[in-house]
């Protein structure tokens, strides 16, 4: 496939217009201004790409992506009156039906709103595979695990589950599946589960995905518990930061921790939309990013936000940075789209993903430059961060096939995906009074 005349966000995230991009196969080949063949038939399909922006396909580094059976349903909460009062006893009722059908969705708006890949922490983890495969795109899939009881680590239900899904699906999908650990969090685990996982993971060799300081009330309760340490200190402790690791949230670190989370080389994902929304706080994106921390972008989940996009999330997470610092410069267009893109990809330990660059791989969105929102044009990347919306994407690539393009979802039916999630909503909420 040819994009013929496009402009394009490059490797080094400027923009060069009249650009031609050619994908073969599941990659990028070439990008130039000129031809790479006079053979035209050997393009294949050939894409005008006049007056569109094709930029590397979004990343959504935190999420839960069945939660968005639950969008609206706890809303001007705190997170643990919304955790404890409203989302848990809904969980309770989850079946395998909801969570395929809720995942698929989920999946959809992904694709319309231009992620390629999400880093998801759950359970029910076999469904949500299923989906994520028809769907064709990209997941970092975690079976979350919380346990407080003094049962065997090893005969642990969560655990189990854990290891049977690295043993059937790790790397399904040709590589579009990465199976995770992941441990929910240090307020959900005591000590031996947290040290236990992290060994797991060790010995398996899983990356590591976990909620981290996302509130004060868990940050100094943490302390409390355990002797001052905060929960990047504890964590550390137990070892769950000896794999390559991605922490949510991070709003209430502090410098050791810090300190921290770069000699180990963890990666933060900061989710401003739900953050705010819970009032859970401003994660400090500069100052991770001065001490030389890598910061992505994730939505958390749609009960908590309440969608999935990850151009709200650029825009947002910018000005916060600014009022945070009371600096206007704090956070450049470009340091956005990193943190949406490339970043992301790292997270997930895909390195040869989020960028339009050769030998890359075709995960891509192409962008429509010609509406209003996106005029005049003195600085593109400007536009794209804090002009830009989601109606303004055309197409979502991944592995070089479109999966979404102008309102067609190519692999899910987007029709009976709606009818199923509505019945299965039905059907949690009719099942008595849930609180």
């Amino acid at each position: 496939m040819l994009f013929r005349n496009i402009s394009i966000v490059d490797e080094n995230f400027e923009v060069k217009s009249g650009v031609n991009v050619l994908v073969e196969e599941d990659r990028i080949a070439f990008i130039g201004e000129n031809l790479p063949s006079d053979d035209r038939e050997s393009f294949g399909d050939i894409i005008d790409g006049t007056g569109k922006l094709l930029i590397p396909g979004f990343v959504n580094a935190h999420g839960h992506s069945p939660m968005v059976l639950m969008r609206g349903y706890g809303e001007n909460m705190s997170l643990q009156d919304w955790l404890f009062n409203r989302i848990f006893p809904f969980e309770d009722r989850l079946t395998s039906e909801a969570v395929y059908w809720g995942t698929l969705l989920s999946m959809a708006e992904s694709l319309k709103f231009g992620i390629v890949s999400t880093s998801d922490m759950y359970y029910f983890c076999e469904d949500m595979v299923r989906a994520i495969l028809d769907s064709g795109a990209k997941n970092n899939l975690s079976r979350s695990i919380s346990k407080m009881d003094d049962s065997p680590f090893d005969e642990f239900k969560a655990v189990k589950e854990l290891k049977a899904l690295v043993s059937r699906y790790q790397g399904a999908g040709d590589g579009k599946l990465i199976i995770e650990s992941s441990l929910h969090a240090e307020y959900t685990n005591n000590e031996d589960a947290a040290i236990s996982l992290a060994q797991l993971a060790k010995d398996m060799g899983l990356r590591m995905h976990v909620h981290v300081s996302e509130t004060k009330h868990e940050h100094q309760e943490c302390k409390e518990r355990h002797g001052g340490r905060t929960p990047v200190k504890y964590l550390s402790d137990c070892g769950i930061f000896n794999v390559p690791s991605l922490a949510a949230h991070c709003v209430w670190v502090e410098d050791e921790d810090i300190e921290i989370l770069k000699e180990k080389n963890v990666f933060v994902v900061t989710n401003p939309v739900s953050n705010l929304k819970l009032a859970s706080g401003v994660c400090d994106v500069k100052k991770l990013m001065d001490n030389g921390i890598i910061v992505a972008l994730g939505t958390d989940s749609s009960a908590s936000n309440n969608n999935l996009s990850i151009f709200e999330e650029m825009k947002t997470m910018s000005l916060l940075a600014k009022v945070k610092h009371k600096d206007p410069t704090v956070i450049t267009p470009k340091e956005a789209l990193a943190m949406a893109t490339v970043n992301g990809a790292l997270a997930q330990g895909r390195n040869d993903c989020g960028l339009v660059k050769e030998g890359y791989k075709a995960d891509l969105v192409m962008i429509n430059l010609d509406t209003p929102n996106m005029a005049p044009t003195h600085d593109l990347l400007s536009n794209l961060v804090l002009a830009g919306t989601d109606r303004e994407i055309e197409m979502t690539m991944v592995d070089g096939k479109i999966l979404y393009e102008r309102g067609e979802f190519k692999t899910i039916d987007i029709e009976e995906t709606l009818a199923k999630v509505k019945e299965s909503v039905e059907d949690i909420l009719n099942r008595g009074n849930i609180n």
